[in-house]
């Protein structure tokens, strides 16, 4: 095996270990609001935040073993387009999953409690799987760039880029409307519970 060869498999090995840990927290975010009780949610978002410090320890690290084999070209660019989706983790999907977490946790003296369906609400939120499932979609598509099987857009490979990107496009958007959607499916159940807690004992 030449030096090229042994590049290009550091390249493949360091995308797929970032595809790897991004597809796996979008999966199990995806399942968050199955869980029956409060003790398998905060399971299940204690896993997913082990994989998004995971996710992040790569993204860290491609730079650095970059630097280190200066031959290694293909992975940093790679990378760089599960960055933007990595960011919104970073911001908004973190806090959210602690939010998850906390309220979970909340049940440690009785964990075969129910979900209440503020929390499991909560869990839906499109800012929470969305992103997720959207930096693991873009690192999975940075990985036959990594291979050098996929080159920048140049010349008369514009056009077929030009399809890849409307694809992409195509699969975030169809992200979104469905994380969106099953908010919104679980929503009304959040306001039913607060209208009956409203209502005085002697009515019911």
């Amino acid at each position: 095996m030449n030096a090229v060869d042994v590049d290009t498999a550091v390249d493949v090995i360091m995308i797929g270990t970032l595809a790897a840990a991004w597809l796996a927290a979008g999966l199990l975010s995806d399942a968050l609001p199955t869980a029956r009780t409060a003790h398998q949610l905060r399971r299940r978002a204690g896993l997913v935040t082990a994989l998004i410090i995971a996710g992040l320890a790569v993204f860290i690290a491609v730079p650095l073993v970059a630097t280190m084999l200066p031959g290694v070209q293909a992975a940093p660019t790679a990378a760089l387009l599960p960055a933007i989706p990595g960011l919104l983790v970073v911001a908004a999907t973190v806090r959210r999953l602690g939010r998850v977490r906390r309220g979970a946790g909340a049940f440690t003296t009785a964990p075969l409690t129910p979900i209440p369906p503020g929390l499991r609400a909560a869990a839906a939120h499109p800012l929470l799987a969305a992103p997720l499932q959207v930096t693991g979609l873009a690192a999975l598509v940075g990985l036959p760039i990594a291979a050098g099987l996929v080159t920048l857009p140049a010349g008369e490979s514009t056009g077929v880029a030009g399809f890849a990107v409307l694809g992409i496009a195509l699969a975030i958007a169809g992200i979104g409307v469905r994380a969106a959607l099953r908010h919104n499916r679980l929503a009304p159940l959040v306001l039913a519970t607060i209208d009956r807690e409203r209502v005085p004992a002697g009515v019911r």
